[in-house]
C-alpha cells in the first residue's frame, strides 16, 4: 500500500499499477480496497493493456484519512494529490456516484484527460422513487450523532429500497463489520451527487459547464431500471459518447467493461 497527501493534510491510501497513461478509479457508495474485489481486477486488466492504474480509497475509507469538515471541493484535492503521483495527468473513470465526484473534478479545471462514468446514479424518470426531499438533512443527522450503522440503514431503504427485513439480514452478515466504519461516508456520496440526487433538474444542471473533455457514459442492461435514464441524460448534458453492456447490471464484470475503457482511452471509439 502507498499512499499520498492531500492539500488539508489528509493521508490518501492507494495502489499503483502498471505504466503508461494513467488512469484513476474512483468508487462509489461504500467502496473501498479492503472489500472490493472487483475494482483490483479492473485495475490488473487496464494495466496489462499499456495503462498506469491507481485504486485509491476515498477518504473516510480504508486506509484513507478523514480530515473534518467534510466538503466536496476536499475530494477534488484528493484525486489533484493522485494525478500528481500519476506524473500530472490523467483519465478518470468513475463508478457509480463517483462519476459525479469524477466529473467534480474535470469541472474544476485538473489536467483530466478523458472520463469515463459507470452508471451515474440520477433518478430522470418514474421507473424508480428518488431520495426524499430531506435526504441531505436526514445524513447529516446520523453523523452529528455519530451513527453509521443508522445512516447505511437509511441508505439502503430510502435510497436503494432494500426491504427492511433484508437490511437486518445484512447487518447479521460478516459483510457488515466491513461495512458500517464506512457509513458516515454516504453523507459524502449525497453531496457529491448534488440536490440533482433528490430534486431533479439534471437536464437543466450548468454544474458541468465547464467540463470539455471527451467523456463516455456506460450503463448495463441488467441494472437497476433507472440507470439507463440517468445515463442517457448526463450524456445529454455533457455530449457524451454512450454504450450499453450486455448482460451487466450495477458492478459490471471488470472483463465486460475494462475493453469499453480501453478503447475509449486509446481514442479507438
Amino acid at each position: 500500500m502507498s499512499s499520498t497527501v492531500s492539500k488539508d493534510g489528509t493521508a490518501i491510501g492507494y495502489d499503483k499499477t502498471g505504466n503508461g497513461p494513467a488512469v484513476i478509479l474512483i468508487a462509489g457508495a461504500t467502496q473501498y480496497r479492503g472489500i472490493d474485489q472487483q475494482t483490483p481486477e479492473l485495475a490488473r486488466l487496464l494495466s496489462e493493456a499499456g495503462f498506469s492504474v491507481i485504486n485509491y480509497d476515498r477518504r473516510g475509507r480504508g486506509e484513507s484519512g478523514d480530515t473534518l469538515p467534510y466538503a466536496v471541493a476536499r475530494e477534488v484535492e484528493d484525486i489533484a494529490a493522485l494525478i500528481e503521483v500519476a506524473g500530472g495527468r490523467a483519465s478518470l473513470y468513475g463508478a457509480s456516484s463517483g462519476c459525479a465526484l469524477a466529473l467534480e473534478a474535470a469541472q474544476s479545471g485538473l489536467p483530466v484527460d478523458k472520463l469515463v462514468l459507470y452508471e451515474p446514479p440520477y433518478v430522470v424518470d418514474d421507473s424508480w422513487t428518488p431520495p426524499p426531499r430531506d435526504y441531505f438533512e436526514q445524513l447529516a443527522g446520523f453523523r452529528e450523532r455519530g451513527d453509521k450503522a443508522g445512516a447505511l440503514t437509511y441508505f439502503f431503504t430510502a435510497s436503494i429500497h432494500m426491504p427492511p427485513d433484508q437490511v437486518e439480514a445484512m447487518k447479521k452478515s460478516p459483510f457488515w463489520p466491513m461495512l458500517e466504519p464506512v457509513g458516515h461516508t454516504i453523507e459524502y456520496d449525497a453531496l457529491c451527487m448534488g440536490r440533482e440526487a433528490v430534486e431533479g433538474g439534471l437536464a437543466e444542471t450548468q454544474r458541468w459547464n465547464k467540463v470539455t473533455q471527451p467523456v463516455l457514459v456506460v450503463d448495463g442492461d441488467a441494472s437497476f431500471p433507472f440507470m439507463a435514464g440517468g445515463a442517457n441524460t448526463v450524456a445529454k448534458v455533457l455530449g457524451a459518447g454512450r454504450r450499453t453492456l450486455a448482460g451487466q447490471g450495477h458492478g459490471p464484470a471488470p472483463e465486460a467493461i475494462a475493453p469499453v475503457v480501453v478503447e475509449f482511452l486509446r481514442g479507438d471509439d
